[in-house]
């Protein structure tokens, strides 16, 4: 178990130093000055060459790029990912403030997606009526392949300018938020659907299971007492992947319903090419994702104690 759980964090650091490598390295080869833009934007007229070379001192880009890149690095370990080269404020500070808005969002997402997804695959697993298996097994498909400013959009049509039930933009709460967290939601809960079903259907044939149900219990008890739990598995995975893609749509989603957010500030760090902003944003999300999939891993032996038995074997058999 001790071996397992080593592997798994140095996984997890492997990935992040790779996310903060790559993008550092694509982020300072872009064309274009961001120092130059930044000052220009701040005055409003031309600046001249000094200013802007004493800019490129301040930030440490007049600097090789292997020096940039270690001294991002070193700070970035510490918890320093800079400043702000377009307003001066601290990354941490700008992350920190946009934040909650994007933490409300893309939780509430994933709890739908996971609730909506888990009891669609369970109803389609333990249902025996073919055309009603058939018309659930149905409906994650179509989920997936809808793209999330689509679904946005149609959300706001019918829900905002149509019934007037919830505020079209900038709205707060649990109104301003209902349907931002549905469109997040539909994509994500409709793969998590399509996974935990195979699973479970997969699981049902299990000697485990049948013996269950000789014994007498009822078909809903041996599905969520028996079957549930070992057919998780996969479906925890795809909500533990789907975390970044929660978070790269919530910039979408904010973006259609005009909340404030990681996504307005991405975007708006994009337009003015504030490297730091834009790699402590992307920095961000790979944390959150290895974060979030590190506890997955741990939860696996929890969930079925082979996963541990099989990796045991692997190493052995590659001794």
């Amino acid at each position: 178990m001790g071996r397992y759980v080593i592997g798994r964090v140095l996984q997890a650091v492997g990935v992040l130093w790779a996310a903060f490598s790559l993008s550092f390295v694509v982020l300072y080869l872009l064309p274009g000055d961001p120092v130059d833009m930044a000052a220009n934007a701040a005055t409003g007229t031309p600046v001249d060459a000094a200013a802007i070379a004493e800019m490129r001192a301040r930030y440490g880009l007049d600097q090789p790029l292997w020096a940039q890149y270690w001294t991002a690095l070193t700070h970035a370990v510490r918890g320093d990912l800079g400043h702000s080269i377009f307003s001066g404020q601290t990354v941490t500070g700008a992350l920190a403030d946009a934040l909650p808005s994007t933490l409300v969002l893309a939780g509430s997402g994933l709890l739908l997606a996971v609730l909506g997804g888990t009891a669609l695959a369970l109803a389609a697993a333990y249902t025996e009526r073919p055309w009603l298996r058939g018309l659930l097994i149905a409906l994650p498909p179509v989920g997936a392949s809808m793209p999330a400013f689509w679904v946005g959009l149609l959300l706001l049509q019918l829900f905002s300018f149509r019934l007037r039930l919830v505020p079209a933009i900038g709205g707060t709460g649990f109104t301003g938020t209902i349907l931002p967290a549905i469109t997040l939601a539909i994509p994500v809960g409709a793969v998590i659907a399509q996974v935990l079903y195979s699973s479970l259907v997969t699981t049902w044939r299990q000697p485990f299971a049948e013996v269950a149900f000789a014994k007498g219990a009822s078909r809903w008890w041996v599905q969520l007492r028996h079957v549930l739990r070992p057919a998780a598995t996969p479906a925890l995975t795809v909500a533990g992947l789907w975390v970044g893609q929660v978070l790269a749509g919530s910039v979408v989603t904010e973006t259609v319903y005009s909340r404030p957010g990681l996504g307005r500030l991405t975007q708006e760090s994009v337009l003015h090419q504030d490297i730091p902003v834009v790699q402590g944003v992307v920095v961000f999300a790979a944390l959150v994702f290895v974060t979030v999939n590190l506890l997955i891993d741990l939860a696996y032996p929890l969930l079925d104690p082979r996963v541990v038995h099989r990796d045991s074997r692997k190493e052995r058999a590659h001794a």
